[in-house]
């Protein structure tokens, strides 16, 4: 198994672009990391990086070896995969991914199940809001909020969140209630912004006459973290853009009010991603219809208790 590490090391090297990213992610120490980078060079008798302080870089013999080297490790997951599916015994480790605040509520609390009924199976989840390259950050799966990019992943859709904005009794109070999204727009109304290193798009979808129109809101409070900002919207700092499902409870309590109901945003699909070459995999099946079945069965749960029966 060391030329196997070796391999995973140097894919993962090659596709962090840093040595120390590439220990992190494999939870191995750096020099452990560089030691099997320099050991395959020695096996190969060729340079597969160039190396200085500041930046490390691929070498012609390095890409094509990457392409080799991503081939045979799709191998040999498949045929540990296959023997897996025979004895019945699936194992090995997952690498998912799901937006932070759906991941705490409806993803993160499926894990120990799963992990009861698959005691080999080991699960990595990584929780953010930015966007994530599954390719490149090696992820099994991508459990993803918002409109998909053009990509070449399977996607099993899950569901499509309402979403609502919203505001404190408070602030609406001290600022007035805005009827639309140009209401918002003109008088200038402290909005709690989602942003994110990569970000792209600084601007809400609201549905107008039918017909989605993006504004530009205004606002000096932003964050990565939406729990963040569904804290600032109770605190009366602003208006939140936020799926029904996160702030249900703060609605029925009457701690959130929505807001501008005549232009609501676009509902958000969650959906999950993979690529085609995992469906080899029975551990990644196993996984996705696990935490896809528990999560529609939340939704559901959920959206009964509410007074408004909309999720």
């Amino acid at each position: 198994m060391a030329y196997v590490d070796m391999l995973r090391t140097f894919v993962r090297v090659y596709e962090l672009g840093s040595m120390s990213a590439a220990a992190r992610d494999l939870r191995v120490s750096a020099a452990v990391s560089s030691s099997r980078i320099s050991d395959l060079e020695k096996s190969l008798g060729v340079r597969l990086f160039n190396r200085t302080t500041r930046s490390l870089r691929a070498t012609a013999h390095g890409e094509l070896f990457y392409k080799g080297a991503i081939k045979i490790l799709d191998t040999i997951r498949e045929v540990e995969g296959g023997i897996a599916e025979i004895t019945a015994q699936p194992k090995g480790t997952l690498f998912i991914s799901a937006p932070l605040a759906l991941g705490k509520r409806l993803v993160a609390p499926l894990i120990p199940a799963f992990k009861l009924e698959y005691p080999d199976i080991n699960v990595r989840l990584r929780l953010s809001d930015r966007k994530v390259d599954i390719a490149q950050e090696g992820l099994d799966a991508a459990f993803v909020l918002g409109p998909l990019p053009d990509s070449d992943m399977r996607v099993r859709a899950i569901h499509e969140f309402e979403r609502v904005l919203a505001a404190s009794p408070g602030y609406i109070k001290s600022h007035g209630m805005p009827a639309s999204g140009d209401d918002i727009v003109s008088r200038a109304h402290k909005c709690l912004l989602l942003r994110y290193p990569g970000a792209t798009e600084f601007y809400w979808n609201l549905i107008v006459d039918g017909e989605i129109r993006g504004f530009h809101p205004d606002g000096s409070l932003e964050s990565d973290d939406g729990d963040v900002l569904t804290a600032w919207a109770l605190a009366g700092c602003g208006i939140v853009n936020k799926t029904r499902y996160d702030i249900a409870a703060h609605l029925d309590a009457g701690t959130l009010v929505e807001v501008a109901s005549a232009t609501p945003p676009t509902p958000q699909p969650f959906s999950c991603l993979y690529p085609h070459k995992r469906l080899q995999d029975p551990k990644v099946k196993l996984f996705v219809d696990h935490v896809i079945k528990g999560v529609r069965a939340e939704i559901e749960r959920v959206a009964a208790s509410t007074s408004s029966g909309k999720i």
